[in-house]
């Protein structure tokens, strides 16, 4: 398997498994959107809880230059250790949510 389609399993495997996880109240939907032909994966979640309508992204990921780029990551552990668990080398994960000038303290890639 080549690196993109290694790449594009992994995050759909990730976030599958973020996907899993329910909010404690209310009824609110996990929503899984792949778009391989664009290189965009994100999880959404959209219902109802205790103060009004939910609707936003939790996770958006895309493939740039190679790499895996974390535009927004609303998990609690990090979508970047869990791709890491799965195999993906840190030097191939960029925080993109981050300021480039921080990107270089931290142990992924800058760019």
């Amino acid at each position: 398997m080549d690196t993109l389609a290694s790449y594009q399993a992994t995050i759909k495997a990730v976030l599958s498994e973020q996907a899993q996880y329910q909010p404690s109240h209310g009824t609110i939907e996990p929503m899984l959107l792949f778009d391989d032909t664009n290189s965009q994966y994100q999880l959404l979640f959209t219902g109802w809880d205790r103060t009004g309508r939910v609707h936003g992204t939790a996770v958006h990921i895309r493939l740039h230059n190679g790499k895996i780029w974390i535009e927004h990551d609303g998990t609690e552990e990090g979508v970047a250790t869990a791709l890491v668990a799965a195999g993906i080398p840190k030097d191939a994960i960029v925080l993109a949510w981050m300021p480039e000038r921080d990107r270089a303290h931290t142990e992924f890639a800058v760019a």
